[in-house]
């Protein structure tokens, strides 16, 4: 018998889309995604405009900050290890991108999660 190596469920920002299904909305459909942080960008031929690639069980997402959005949410832009982004879908050249329209910093999720991880080694004993 195979011991039940599975991870445990994690906790899932509630009403986000997984980013695999990031082609199902139609173009300009208001959705809600969410991710850890992978990449920040901020071109200087960017006019401002910050470019986030977030990850999550599935697959990774572009999100798409214009400055007075970042200026709106700037602390969780820079700050944010896990974020909820609320925005438009944009499709170009096959890719799709998400215009933020609201960024939520959801980090304390991360700390859940490691409680989470710490009980089930508990339960498991030494």
């Amino acid at each position: 018998m195979e011991p039940d190596i599975r991870p445990p469920d994690w906790p899932r920002p509630p009403d986000c889309l997984p980013h695999h299904l990031l082609h199902l909305p139609p173009e300009g459909a208001r959705i809600m995604v969410a991710g850890l942080v992978l990449v920040r960008q901020r071109p200087g031929t960017a006019k401002g405009v910050i470019f986030l690639t977030l990850e999550d069980e599935f697959g990774v997402a572009n999100i798409i900050v214009w400055q007075k959005i970042y200026q709106r949410f700037r602390r969780a832009v820079i700050a944010g290890r896990l974020l909820r982004v609320t925005g438009r879908v944009q499709r170009q050249s096959g890719v799709a991108h998400v215009i933020a329209e609201h960024v939520e910093d959801i980090s304390d999720m991360l700390d859940a999660l490691v409680h989470l991880h710490e009980q089930t080694r508990a339960a498991d004993g030494p």
